[in-house]
């Protein structure tokens, strides 16, 4: 499967403009990591929707067409942009627990175990009764069997994963319930009238009088967006809507912990506030919030948000004219709808882990040389989100947009594989120093990251504000 193929088929599932996609220029081919699945496909394919459906608001506000470009090694560079991410010059601490990693158990299986948080390593390592050290966990570990254990952590509503073949994934009950959906779902779940994209709508009109004062415009100018998402799918999201000029508020509990780097990579061109939702009072923000919303995204498992009142159909009720975007690891139906899972245990459990392992003949599984399900899923996320905006506007209605990692893995896992593609080199930072932006400041200090992959040639893609750390902003609006 080639590029265009990927988003022609994200295109067309989307229902969007046929003609859109005469103006897509997109360049490169895999393998450009060292993988034998089609990483670089996948990766220019998602950045591409989600340019081309910003490039479409443009138009439903403006009139004006523009073509949207994307390179194979620019989108990469931007699917792994946590790890070329610098601040003063230098790399910031690494993300991952110690804890965090595959281990052997007794039966000859591999688990991998994921503990960047403190409650997961804490729970694991209870559940275990050993020390907190890899070793104290290694040999814990071997005195389970796989499945046994895979089960118990679960259970305790932990983080890990058995490392299956594709083959034995598929057999499972959890892939059988992602085989009945789809790869993301657009669909109208109440009625609004049309709304224009954009609060300055009236002043878009206005200016198609005006010779070149489109320009003036970002596609998401005006549009506002809460961001309810931690760590990197949801966050992704966000970030590429505030990209194309959404105002992108982010709301953290102030009980959920965060990673560093991934609040200053994806942070970009956002604002951050805290909201506790355990409260009357934070709900109650939440939703003056939401009523002034023109699309709300979440990355909570399915249901969580329901219970405190902000599921898509509660919100669309009170809200009408709302687009909710939903981003889970395995799904929204199926027994592992509410298992928690991060892009690496969704690699371990559906046999991606598992067929990178085979094809460099290594003892223990690898994954993909990024977060390649994350960074994909939280463009989609970015791409139906705009897709909805434009149906939004042409037809009105309340919308929901659902994505997953485990999904998303599905499609990566169809498009067949790369001939040698674990034989070819990584990318150091050198290669694709050329695909970061000039230094920013910011309270972090001097923040260089990947600039967006996507090229638009009437509204490029920027940053209008540095990451800030968390709950550094008001819970408001700007106006």
């Amino acid at each position: 499967m080639s590029s265009l193929q990927a988003l022609t088929y994200l295109w067309r599932l989307a229902a969007g403009d046929p003609a859109a996609l005469e103006r897509v220029d997109l360049d490169g081919d895999d393998p450009g990591l060292p993988s034998v699945h089609r990483v670089g496909v996948l990766a220019a394919s998602t950045i591409a929707a989600a340019g081309l459906a910003a490039a479409e608001c443009y138009r439903v506000r403006t009139g004006r067409a523009q073509r949207v470009g994307v390179s194979v090694r620019h989108a990469l560079a931007a699917f792994r942009s946590e790890r070329y991410l610098r601040v003063d010059g230098g790399a910031p601490p690494e993300p991952r627990h110690a804890v965090t990693g595959f281990y052997e158990t007794r039966d000859a299986r591999w688990i991998q175990l994921h503990a960047n948080f403190p409650h997961h390593l804490a729970g694991i390592v209870e559940v275990l009764g050993c020390g907190d050290e890899p070793g104290q966990v290694a040999a814990a570990i071997r005195g389970w069997d796989g499945e046994a254990l895979d089960a118990t952590l679960a259970e305790a509503g932990l983080c890990a994963a058995l490392i299956r073949s594709p083959e034995e994934w598929r057999a499972l009950e959890p892939a059988r319930a992602l085989e009945r959906g789809a790869l993301f779902e657009i669909e109208r779940i109440g009625d609004a009238p049309p709304m224009p994209v954009g609060a300055d709508g009236p002043i878009a009109a206005g200016m198609r009088a005006q010779a070149g004062a489109a320009a003036l415009l970002q596609p998401l100018s005006g549009t506002r967006v809460l961001d309810l998402t931690r760590i990197i799918a949801g966050p992704v999201a966000g970030r590429t809507l505030a990209q194309h000029g959404a105002q992108v508020l982010l709301v953290n509990g102030p009980h959920l912990p965060n990673i560093p780097a991934l609040v200053i990579d994806n942070g970009r061109g956002k604002r951050s506030a805290i909201v506790d939702l355990r409260d009357d009072a934070g709900r109650a923000t939440l939703d003056a919030l939401a009523a002034r919303a023109d699309v709300f995204v979440q990355s909570y498992r399915p249901g969580a948000l329901d219970a405190l009142g902000f599921g898509a159909a509660k919100l669309a009720r009170r809200h009408p004219g709302i687009v909710c975007v939903s981003v889970c690891a395995y799904g929204y139906d199926g027994p592992w709808a509410s298992r928690r899972g991060f892009d690496s245990l969704v690699q371990s459990a559906s046999g991606i882990a598992w067929t990178e392992q085979r094809a460099v003949g290594a003892r223990a599984p690898r994954h993909l040389p990024c977060q390649a399900l994350d960074h994909a899923t939280g463009y989609l996320a970015a791409f139906g989100a705009m897709m909805a905006l434009v149906r939004r506007a042409r037809e009105g209605g309340s919308w929901r947009v659902r994505v997953s990692l485990a999904q998303t893995g599905r499609w990566l896992q169809s498009m067949g594989r790369v001939d040698g593609g674990e034989r070819v080199p990584d990318l150091a930072l050198d290669d694709v120093r050329d695909c970061l932006d000039d230094a920013t400041d910011s309270p972090f200090g001097a923040v260089r990251g990947v600039r967006p992959a996507e090229r638009l040639s009437q509204t490029p893609p920027r940053f209008g504000r540095p990451p800030v750390p968390v709950g550094s902003d008001e819970p408001c609006w700007l106006p």
